[in-house]
């Protein structure tokens, strides 16, 4: 007997992908029936029916009572499993380490953070595995347990999970996704913390609602995420969204990264910190909370160093919507806390520099997920690796 092995291999293909389907949809929408399943899919019913049964022998969903009924028999309502696994989220900055940990639908269970001054890679990865070992050692028992860790990394890092340079951390050529899935023995997603907060603004945050998104990840260096059409761009070698290194001073100080008059010399945490040192006050004792302490009590100081940063911030920003015509940009990660004395300074800047065309259908917001932009985006790599489905549809 002859088989067709290509209709044998579309089938399963098919099969998979109404599977992703009808769990999606459950995630999303539940507690939903098998025949809303049906009618939003219009997949037959039989068809569904079966699939269900295979996602509640996975223990991805559940049935719970009944539901509203509609003429006939009350139907038995289905549940997306969200506690059936669980992943890491990681967010390593230049001054601290962020890490949380997570259900399969994003809900936060616990964190940790770590604040670090000068620490090289070595102690720094000593660090995360500790981070990720805590978690792990708290992890309540699942069918599934870990699914996966996503670590989020202020560089440039290839798709094969290599860090090829983060300047501000002084790494080159790190392999950091083969020495976390040799020591923990599961999937491991390594991407540019800006690349990660950009997805948690999409998937959980204030960019839910828009296709074309910039996210501006703000700290001791800035990176770029871009949305384009609603998915993540990464460019050829996924290097994307380096704007951080664009050059807006030619005759600027030298760079972490080897060039002169980068934008993040002038436009991040680092920048107000040297502002505010070249303006007397303590190196030892002056940080973006204390600035926003002194500029909260009126110090004009520390409110013109706000001002003077913010504008530079416009002047990239502008840039940056000359060059992809977003629907919105939202400035997340520590520089975000400081929206109270940033946002008049970038929006006029807006204001003066951008061609009108630009500001149609334009929005400036601060992220409202935090600090937690990136680790939320890490995990939702991680879950949507698992889970194989999309978590910026739609439906989400």
């Amino acid at each position: 007997m002859n088989v067709d092995l290509t209709r044998t291999w579309n089938q399963h293909v098919v099969k998979k992908g109404n599977k992703s389907i009808v769990l999606e949809i459950i995630k999303n929408r539940s507690p939903i029936s098998r025949a809303d399943i049906a009618s939003l899919t219009n997949l037959n019913k039989g068809t569904v029916s079966s699939l269900v049964n295979e996602l509640i022998d996975e223990h991805l969903i559940y049935e719970t009572g009944p539901g509203e009924s509609t003429g006939g028999r009350r139907p038995i309502m289905l549940i997306f499993n969200a506690s059936a696994g669980y992943s890491i989220g990681i967010d390593i900055g230049v001054n601290y380490i962020l890490g949380i940990l997570t259900d399969l639908k994003g809900e936060i269970l616990l964190e940790q953070i770590i604040s670090m001054k000068r620490l090289d890679y070595a102690e720094i990865l000593n660090k995360v595995i500790d981070m990720i070992t805590y978690f792990k050692s708290n992890m309540k028992k699942s069918p599934y347990g870990l699914i996966g860790i996503g670590i989020g990394v202020p560089g440039i890092v290839q798709k094969n999970g290599t860090v090829l340079l983060a300047p501000n951390l002084g790494w080159k050529n790190i392999p950091l996704k083969q020495i976390i899935e040799d020591k923990f023995h599961v999937p491991v997603i390594i991407e540019n913390e800006a690349n990660g907060g950009a997805y948690g603004e999409k998937v959980f945050g204030i960019g839910q609602k828009s296709d074309n998104m910039v996210y501006v990840s703000a700290g001791i260096g800035i990176g770029v995420g871009l949305i384009i059409d609603g998915r993540l761009y990464q460019g050829n070698m996924g290097y994307a969204g380096e704007m951080g290194h664009m050059t807006v001073n030619v005759n600027g100080g030298k760079c972490r990264c080897g060039n002169s008059g980068c934008w993040e010399l002038y436009a991040s945490e680092q920048a107000l910190i040297q502002k505010a040192i070249q303006n007397g006050y303590d190196e030892n004792d002056i940080s973006l909370e204390k600035l926003m302490e002194l500029a909260n009590t009126g110090d004009k100081k520390a409110i013109q160093i706000f001002a003077e940063v913010g504008e530079m911030f416009g002047i990239g920003i502008t840039n940056i919507i000359n060059t992809f015509n977003p629907q919105q940009i939202v400035i997340g990660n520590r520089m975000a806390s400081a929206e109270k004395w940033l946002r008049e300074a970038v929006e006029r800047k807006l204001k003066e520099n951008l061609l009108w065309f630009f500001k149609d259908n334009l929005t400036l917001d601060f992220s409202q997920l935090a600090k937690y932009s990136t680790s939320l985006g890490m995990t939702a790599f991680s879950i949507e690796n698992f889970l194989k489905i999309d978590l910026t549809s739609e439906s989400s």
